[in-house]
């Protein structure tokens, strides 16, 4: 039985080990914040933003951000339907309304045109997510940024690594927010980060990351209002210090991998991957595979084919709008369609060529059977 290639595994080393080893054993009382204040230092440090709040989750810090954006009942927030649920939670959360709009099919990141479409009076915040680390089209969504006065916030949750023009994702709306799932280039295990270099958005959400404690008051356990509880441990944020030491090392394996994966797949008609533009660099989260609607080749057909080899098979997201707690949308057309004829493909930092070579060959051989099948369906019904 051949091993099984999972999709995504993080890379620990003993940097990782001793770091939270000493945070054990050393990081409480008096010294309980020092590797999270570190965190924060460097990480703002390493994206080019002036403040960075270390969260338990990308989510929490969305939630944070839009809170402190004030986005509530009534309001709308635009963000692209090719998305995970945690992006849209804490806009329902907060009780205002989500406008799903499509994605563009090359980079399956929000379509300028249709959030410049759906703008209306309530509309509160525009959420860019960078797919995959994959970007949006920056440029153009602080544009409509500008001209309308609408904040446009970062979903950089799958972007660490990646670059738009010199600056780094997160690093350019409002405020921008990172995961650090074990899933992620750069793990705590679990954990996120809200950036910005907004002095004043970055007191608010201080203020309402401490249960509402705003950093002046000089009563002991005096909140000045109701606030939320998404800390980072001092434990999790010494490993997020030892990655965040390798950030090179991790994202450039990253980019390999991505590389070796299009250079091996380069011979198969009617296929796309994560697209890396001019003055861009795709940090390469997760390599992607999307095949043509002519291909005939489906979602399901390559997860039983991965499953065959021993292969985690991971799907593209579904559109958000086809959740059950929402309203159906497919006129999102590209959100809508390309998830059926996508798959994510492995991309953990120890790899091996052999790994890679499997994957690859398991999506070629699922694209010859379904070649020759069209083929010979042809040839019969002539």
């Amino acid at each position: 039985m051949t091993n099984r290639i999972f999709y995504t595994k993080p890379s620990i080393t003993q940097l990782e080990t001793d770091y939270a080893t000493d945070a054990a054993a050393t990081g409480w009382g008096a010294h309980c914040y020092d590797y999270i204040n570190r965190f924060e230092r460097d990480f703002k440090t390493y994206l080019g933003s002036d403040f960075a709040i270390a969260t338990s989750s990308c989510t929490g810090a969305m939630h944070m951000g839009l809170s402190a954006l004030g986005v509530g009942e009534g309001d709308e927030v635009i963000l692209s339907d090719t998305n995970w649920v945690a992006t849209v939670s804490p806009i329902v959360h907060l009780g205002a309304k989500p406008i799903f709009v499509d994605v563009l099919p090359d980079s399956w990141c929000i379509d300028p045109r249709e959030v410049e479409r759906n703008i209306t009076p309530k509309t509160k915040a525009i959420i860019a997510t960078h797919i995959y680390g994959n970007l949006c089209d920056m440029d153009a969504l602080l544009d409509i940024g500008r001209r309308t006065g609408i904040p446009v916030i970062e979903d950089a949750a799958e972007a660490v690594g990646s670059v738009w023009n010199g600056r780094r994702a997160g690093s350019m709306g409002a405020f921008g927010t990172f995961s650090f799932h074990g899933t992620k280039t750069l793990t705590t295990g679990e954990g996120g980060m809200f950036v910005t270099s907004d002095a004043a958005l970055y007191e608010r959400v201080l203020t309402l990351s401490n249960h509402g404690r705003a950093r002046g008051q000089t009563k002991q356990f005096w909140p000045d209002e109701i606030g939320f509880k998404y800390k980072m441990s001092n434990i999790q944020a010494a490993i997020g210090c030892a990655q965040l030491e390798r950030i090179e090392e991790l994202v450039a394996r990253k980019r390999e991998i991505l590389a070796a994966y299009m250079v091996r797949l380069s011979a198969l008609p009617g296929i796309s991957m994560n697209p890396e533009y001019s003055g861009t660099i795709n940090g390469a989260w997760m390599p992607t595979v999307v095949f043509h609607p002519s291909t005939g080749t489906s979602r399901e057909m390559m997860q039983q084919a991965f499953e065959t080899a021993n292969i985690d098979a991971r799907v593209f997201f579904y559109p958000l709008s086809s959740l059950s707690m929402f309203e159906d949308r497919p006129q999102n057309v590209n959100a809508w369609s390309i998830p059926g004829r996508a798959i994510n493909l492995p991309s953990y930092h120890d790899m091996s060529e052999a790994d890679i070579d499997r994957v690859a060959a398991t999506l070629l051989d699922v694209a010859a059977g379904r070649i020759y099948h069209n083929s010979k369906a042809l040839r019969q019904s002539g």
